[in-house]
């Protein structure tokens, strides 16, 4: 059973929330501004849990908890149990998309603002459009996404090229490289899951893809030391918070309403994230960890903001004709419905967050 069945068969909480009508203005901005601003605190959330826990540790930990939770609920309403061609399928796409991507945020961020990571993260739409192209499934971009394309690949060049470039502190590059690396991870993995074999549910499937996410992180937190050398004294109450924010709501809540707002608006609608996310970021990067804020910061920051408009905003034409539900993917972290939107939108499974999930 492929994406298609996913879709067809449809998430067990969103035939649920279909049923129920139109929505009230009142309940779409609720929704809107859960996956705007909890999307867009993940990257904070991430850097104030690593100050006292190990990076992969804390990300491991953290999907596998949000990854039983979404498999138990998607189980405990009716989903089918899994094949075992859907857990490698869920694995692959752990692997790349938490693993890879969220796992080299969650590192990165050891070094590099938060802020920042959440800007170069941004330009996961524009290595799926690149890599959708150079595979042959999408048609050579245009003058206006060719524009986009350049736009937002000079933005982060700009961004963690030398300090004295525009003023600022420079980045540290191995970070910074690392951040890049992972966002081409994430794309990767977005594209893999519009044809991976997963379960119809939608909650199901994400829930797989978290859970073995966070098994292969811990895998990678063992074999890197981190689990001999943490100190469970030393663990501040504020990292224990950040944790549990990053399960609760950018796992859990913000995914669901992402998942319910692509059944409730248009995908062009829901897939603004993509760019009022990185703003949020940066915003409370500067206000609540005096993170910097300088003219560089704002004109790289300005300028992958506008890429992602331009890329997200355009309609992608595809070489084959694939159908509509091919394309659900799975959360951000965002890491499964982020897919669902148009193609050239990070398709994300959580972190996204996010790599928030993409955070």
């Amino acid at each position: 059973m492929g994406r298609e069945s996913r879709t067809a068969g449809g998430d067990e909480v969103v035939m649920v929330a279909k049923q129920a009508g139109t929505p009230r203005r009142r309940t779409l901005v609720a929704a809107f501004a859960a996956v705007y601003v909890i999307w867009g605190s993940t990257y904070l959330a991430i850097r104030f849990a690593i100050e006292t826990l190990p990076p992969f540790l804390m990300a491991g930990v953290r999907f596998v908890i949000a990854g039983g939770i979404l498999y138990a609920v998607a189980r405990a309403l009716g989903a089918g149990r899994p094949q075992r061609l859907h857990w490698r399928s869920a694995a692959i796409i752990g692997g790349l998309l938490l693993l890879g991507g969220n796992g080299g945020v969650v590192w990165a961020e050891q070094t590099v603002p938060s802020g920042l990571t959440a800007l170069i993260v941004a330009i996961v739409p524009l290595w799926m459009v690149l890599l959708d192209w150079l595979r042959g499934t999408g048609s050579r971009p245009g003058l206006g996404m060719a524009v986009g394309l350049l736009l937002g690949f000079v933005g982060v060049g700009f961004l963690i090229g030398p300090g004295g470039l525009g003023g600022g502190e420079r980045i540290n590059p191995i970070g910074a490289g690392v951040v890049v690396l992972a966002s081409l991870l994430w794309a990767i993995g977005s594209l893999y899951s519009r044809k991976a074999e997963l379960p119809a549910s939608q909650t199901l499937a994400t829930g797989m893809e978290m859970f073995a996410g966070g098994v292969l992180l811990l895998a990678v937190a063992a074999g890197t030391g981190e689990l001999g050398r943490f100190d469970p004294s030393a663990v501040s109450a504020r990292s224990l918070w950040a944790l549990a924010y990053l399960i609760v709501f950018g796992a859990i809540v913000a995914f669901s309403a992402y998942v319910w707002l692509l059944q409730k608006t248009t995908p062009a609608r829901a897939a603004t994230y993509a760019y009022v996310n990185p703003v949020v970021a940066v915003a409370l990067g500067w206000a609540l960890a005096s993170e910097p804020l300088s003219p560089r910061i704002l004109v790289a920051g300005a300028m992958i903001v506008a890429a992602v408009v331009l890329i997200v905003g355009r309609p992608i034409r595809r070489r084959a004709a694939i159908p509509e539900a091919s394309r659900a993917a799975p959360d951000n972290p965002a890491v499964s419905a982020v897919a669902a939107t148009p193609p050239a939108t990070p398709a994300a499974s959580p972190a996204a967050p996010a790599l928030q999930d993409a955070s």
